[in-house]
């Protein structure tokens, strides 16, 4: 299941509004009843209409695809930090064949 975060930003972004900060803008608060967790919108002071539960229902297969796109890409930007350019790998080999030979 989707953030509603993540909703609401490919609501606001269908109705034109490209930036929300969700400290001002739009406020989400997220409350754990009986050990489940339910948000909602706290807060809403955009220039466009506050969305309906079901407005934002329409937005889940969109938003599930953006956060596993995000996921992804935070695990490549993970690993490309965890080494070295590939040149410099490469490098690393050809020297590392040259001694060994």
């Amino acid at each position: 299941m989707a953030n509603l975060p993540t909703k609401i930003k490919l609501y606001a972004k269908a109705n034109g509004v490209n930036s929300i900060d969700f400290l001002s803008d739009v406020k989400v608060y997220d409350d754990m009843i009986d050990g489940v967790s339910s948000q909602y919108i706290k807060e809403w002071n955009l220039d466009i209409t506050k969305p309906t539960d079901e407005q934002l229902a329409t937005y889940e297969d969109a938003a599930n695809a953006e956060e596993s796109n995000q996921a992804v890409k935070s695990y490549i930007t993970k690993r490309k930090t965890a080494y070295p350019p590939i040149g410099d790998q490469l490098d690393m080999l050809w020297h590392s064949i040259d001694e060994n030979a």
